[in-house]
C-alpha cells in the first residue's frame, strides 16, 4: 500500500504553477510521492497528518548545476584566490582535484546532498568530471551510492576531460573511447528515463577548451541515440583562448559541430554577448546562472532580463564548493536576485523575487526535462519544503 500524507491548512501554498497561483489555508493530499489535490478542506481518510499551521509550502528546489566532490577543499585559502582568472585558477586547483579518492567523492557528495536538501533543494544534477587513477572509473557510482543513502533525487552529468597538453594532469584526462565506454555502462546501470525517477544520467564533457571535438562530436551521437541530455561549462571565461586556439568564441564552435538544441543546457554563460542570445534562444538551449562563482571571480553578471526577453530558458545552480563554500540553493537564489538588482537601474529593471523562485523551481525542472517537478499540482511529485513563519 503506498504512502498517504496530507499536510493540513498551511498558511500558504506558493504552487508556482502556469496559473502562478498562492493557496491559502490549503491542503496538499500526497500518495506515494505524488500530488493527489491541491485545495481546502481535503478529506483525510488514512492519511498520515502534518499540521502545517504557520507554515509557507514551497516546491522543492531545482539544482541545475554543482561539483559535488569540491566539498573537500571548500574554506581553503589555497584554492579561494581571487586574483587570478578563471584559466589560471584551473590550471593551480587541477594539481590538487588529481589527490581524491572514490571516498572523497562519496562523502563529499553525501555532505552535499545534506546541505541541499537542508535548505530546500529536492533534486540536483552535479557535473562529475573528476577521474583520477584513485577513483578509476567510480566516480559516479560513489555518487549513486549516497544518493541512495540521502534519499535524494540525483541526476548525474558524466564528465570528462580529453585535451592532453593541457595543464590537467595527464592522468586525469581520458580517450573519447574511454569516455564513451563508462556512459553507456552508467546509462545501463543507473538511467530511469521514467518520470518521478530518482536517478538519471547526462553526457557533459567539461568545456569545449578541456576536450576535443570528437568529444563533443561522439557525445551528441550517443546522448540522442539514448534519449538524455547534455550539459557543459561554457562562455565562463574560455571565449579568449577558444578564438586563439579555434578562431572563433565558443558558442559559435558548439554551433559548427552541432551541439546545440532544447537537450542542451549550459553552466554559467555569463560571458555570452547580445548577438548570440538568438543562437541560445532559437536553439532552445539554457544556462544554469551560479551566482556565486560570478561574484567570487568579479565578472559578468548574467543579464537575465535580456535573455528571458530574448526566449533564453534560464535556471540557478550552486556551483561547486571550491567557488561557493556550501551547497545552498536558498542563498543561491537570495544572492542571484541582489546581482539583478545590483543592475536593475543600467538594465531598466530586473526580476521580482517571486520570477527568480521560478527560476529555481519550475525553470530548473524544465531545463533538465523533469516536467513532473518544480510546481505543487495535482499529478506533481510532492518534492516540497516548507517553512515555518512564525519563527
Amino acid at each position: 500500500m503506498r504512502e498517504r500524507i496530507l499536510i493540513r491548512n498551511a498558511d500558504a501554498v506558493v504552487t508556482c504553477d502556469p496559473a502562478d497561483r498562492v493557496l491559502y489555508n490549503s491542503d496538499i493530499l500526497i500518495c506515494g510521492g505524488r500530488i493527489e489535490a491541491v485545495g481546502s478542506n481535503l478529506a483525510a481518510g488514512d492519511a498520515q497528518i502534518i499540521d502545517a499551521a504557520g507554515k509557507y509550502v514551497y516546491p522543492g528546489l531545482v539544482n541545475t548545476h554543482h561539483h559535488f566532490f569540491q566539498a573537500f577543499v571548500r574554506n581553503l585559502m589555497t584554492i579561494d584566490r581571487s586574483e587570478l582568472t578563471l584559466m589560471q585558477w584551473l590550471d593551480d586547483i587541477y594539481k590538487v582535484f588529481v589527490r581524491i579518492d572514490g571516498d572523497v567523492i562519496f562523502y563529499a557528495s553525501a555532505a552535499c546532498m545534506a546541505d541541499l536538501i537542508k535548505h530546500g533543494c529536492t533534486c540536483s544534477v552535479d557535473h562529475q568530471y573528476c577521474y583520477t587513477p584513485a577513483t578509476g572509473k567510480q566516480g559516479v557510482d560513489r555518487q549513486m551510492e549516497a544518493a541512495r543513502l540521502m534519499g535524494f533525487r540525483f541526476v548525474a552529468a558524466r564528465g570528462t576531460n580529453r585535451w592532453k597538453g593541457s595543464t590537467i594532469p595527464d592522468e586525469m584526462c581520458e580517450t573519447t573511447a574511454e569516455y564513451l565506454d563508462d556512459c553507456q555502462r552508467l546509462l545501463a546501470l543507473y538511467h530511469d528515463p521514467e518520470p518521478f525517477s530518482m536517478r538519471q544520467i547526462v553526457l557533459a564533457p567539461c568545456q569545449p577548451i578541456n576536450c576535443t571535438e570528437d568529444t563533443f562530436l561522439e557525445t551528441i551521437r550517443l546522448a540522442r541515440s539514448a534519449g538524455v541530455h547534455m550539459h557543459t561549462h561554457l562562455c565562463e571565461g574560455e571565449n579568449s583562448s577558444m578564438v586563439r586556439r579555434f578562431g572563433v568564441r565558443s558558442l559559435e564552435w558548439c554551433r559548427r559541430i552541432g551541439f546545440v538544441g532544447s537537450d542542451i543546457w549550459l553552466a554559467h554563460g555569463r560571458e555570452t554577448l547580445p548577438e548570440e542570445y538568438a543562437l541560445l534562444a532559437e536553439n532552445h538551449m539554457g544556462i544554469s546562472h551560479c551566482p556565486a562563482p560570478t561574484m567570487l571571480g568579479g565578472s559578468e553578471i548574467l543579464d537575465i532580463p535580456g535573455m528571458r526577453k530574448a526566449g533564453i530558458p534560464i535556471s540557478l545552480g550552486v556551483d561547486g564548493c571550491a567557488t561557493n563554500d556550501g551547497s545552498n540553493m536558498l542563498d543561491t537564489l537570495r544572492l542571484a536576485y541582489l546581482m539583478q538588482t545590483f543592475l536593475s537601474k543600467k538594465r531598466g529593471g530586473c526580476p521580482s523575487p517571486y520570477e527568480m523562485l521560478k527560476l529555481a523551481t519550475v525553470g530548473g525542472a524544465e531545463m533538465i526535462g523533469r516536467p513532473e517537478l518544480g510546481q505543487l499540482a495535482a499529478g506533481k511529485a510532492a518534492d516540497l519544503f516548507m517553512v515555518d513563519v512564525r519563527r
